[in-house]
């Protein structure tokens, strides 16, 4: 019985020094990557050679990738990541993409044939439906980020803007 008395006095103190020591080293939560992270559209278009924003933000913070690379972001995105990172301003690259205003997918669900390769490709999972049924755009969640285009066979999927 004294030994688990003293086990619990144990974990009582470990717990009660760890939680004061986290008010002393507590994690950056506004660190270099979150920052250019907040930056981005969040899109996870993968226009910009990564798979999401995320991670090209990570790139970015290392140097690995530029700031002209995001097409969602546009040219407003450009002067935020630049200003943030004390780059210059330069134009988007033509290699990732054009400026284009903000889209949303709509499925024509009576022409739709419920294979699910949209859903599979939907990076945010704005595509709901089953298998040999219809499916339909979650239009609050889509991103607007053309992913669902080139994998649905019977091209039911148009992009408006949003």
């Amino acid at each position: 019985m004294t030994g688990l008395l003293v086990i619990t006095l144990l974990a009582l103190l470990t717990g009660a020094a760890l939680g004061y020591a986290s008010s002393w080293f507590s994690a950056d939560n506004t660190s270099l990557v979150e920052q250019i992270n907040q930056l981005l559209p969040q899109t996870q278009c993968a226009q910009c050679g990564y798979p999401g924003c995320r991670p090209y933000a990570e790139a970015l913070a290392s140097g690995d990738a530029d700031i002209d690379q995001c097409p969602p972001g546009g040219s407003e995105g450009i002067e935020a990541l630049a200003a943030l990172l004390d780059r210059p301003v330069i134009p988007l690259n033509p290699e990732y993409g054009v400026e284009k205003p903000p889209l949303i997918a709509i499925i024509r669900e009576a022409e739709c044939i419920g294979c699910t390769l949209c859903i599979k490709a939907c990076p945010v999972d704005a595509i709901v439906g089953a298998p040999k049924l219809m499916h339909t755009v979650i239009q609050a969640h889509c991103t607007g980020c053309e992913l669902c285009l080139p994998p649905c066979p019977v091209d039911c999927i148009d992009l408006a803007v949003s």
